[in-house]
């Protein structure tokens, strides 16, 4: 049986991205982006309250979404849709898509004068920090997806020499665990960054969401403990906004505990409150359910585009500046998503 709320907390969660990319623009610690205008404490907050868990919990329904699909594939079945869902997008991306986004960067950031077609040297041949802010190369939200195909290749191997050793078994740990599974995160924080994303971090959590929260029993506890998990969640993150934001001095471990304590439990009260009231397939949800992954793709690119052609109109009106990019980029790429969709299925009939 299908978990719907699986795939309605994959969309709702991928919607966050627009004005949580939007927000980046205003961030206090001078962290590089596209599009840079000043440092902002509230806009900011938004950020810091949302950075612990949302992607975090990406990579948790990924991980559970591995295990179904390889209970009903064969693993070169698997290896196959997972190269064509990730791998390909990811190059085509990386390729077409973010030579335009660190184009405008450049030209916001540094005053860039050539060409977008002559900028393509420009992004093929400048690496910096990779974030594509001085129009350098940068994979941009592509990460994403390359972090998840070399996950499915591990997910692969460690899958297939479990079915050698133990045949007919499809393994799993105690359920018990769901109590304790947060513990680890802040020893792995720090562990292979690309780009500062810890790729074992995110792994730890792909492989949490495979073994642990897959268990209908961990489902059922999440859902159990949601309300205690929200309020202790809730709590972490406004003390990861206060001490990392408001706080005029720094206290690194007690913000370090907040905002651990944030990506655990609001990963777990966000899946339970999803097993509880999301496990439904409406209009709403199977048109978005539909259109995420599309969505993921495109949303970046209208929102810097958008923010660029906005700035000389709003000045300095930050709310204008904020909310009507990010009006417009969830219009835009939603309309986009249509587009792709009107194009794959001319093409499929094509071919009928």
């Amino acid at each position: 049986m299908r978990k719907y709320y699986i795939d309605n907390l994959r969309w709702l969660t991928i919607l966050l991205l627009i004005p949580y990319h939007a927000a980046m623009a205003w961030n206090v610690w001078e962290e590089p982006n596209y599009i840079y205008y000043e440092g902002s404490q509230v806009i900011s907050s938004i950020v810091v309250f949302l950075s612990p868990y949302f992607m975090p919990l990406m990579f948790l329904i990924a991980g559970i979404s591995a295990r179904s699909a390889l209970q009903k594939r064969t693993i070169g079945q698997y290896i196959l849709e997972r190269s064509r869902k990730l791998l390909v997008p990811f190059l085509s991306g990386t390729m077409l898509i973010m030579p335009l986004m660190t184009y405008i960067a450049d030209r916001f950031n540094y005053g860039y004068q050539g060409g977008l077609l002559q900028h393509y040297t420009v992004f093929f041949t400048r690496f910096t920090d990779l974030t594509g802010s001085d129009g350098g190369f940068s994979v941009g939200q592509f990460w994403f997806l390359l972090y998840l195909f070399v996950m499915s290749l591990i997910t692969v191997g460690i899958v297939s020499l479990q079915r050698k050793i133990i045949p007919g078994k499809d393994a799993g740990i105690p359920a018990a665990l769901f109590f304790f599974w947060g513990l680890p995160l802040p020893f792995l924080s720090g562990l292979l960054l690309v780009g500062g994303k810890s790729f074992a971090e995110y792994t730890y959590i792909f492989f949490a969401g495979y073994y642990l929260f897959s268990k209908k029993e961990v489902a059922d506890r999440a859902e159990q403990y949601k309300w205690i998990s929200l309020c202790i969640g809730l709590m972490a993150s406004v003390c990861n906004v206060y001490l990392f934001i408001w706080l005029d001095s720094q206290h690194a471990l007690p913000n370090m505990a907040a905002k651990y304590v944030s990506e655990w439990f609001m990963i777990n009260s966000l899946f339970g409150i999803g097993k509880r009231y999301l496990d439904f397939r409406g209009k709403v949800s199977k048109y978005m359910s539909q259109r995420s992954y599309t969505f993921y793709i495109f949303h970046f690119i209208w929102l810097i585009l958008f923010q660029y052609l906005l700035s000389d109109i709003c000045g300095s009106n930050t709310v204008l500046l904020y909310v009507l990019p990010v009006l417009l980029a969830y219009g835009a790429t939603l309309a986009c998503c249509e587009l792709c969709i009107m194009v794959s299925s001319f093409v499929l009939h094509q071919e009928i």
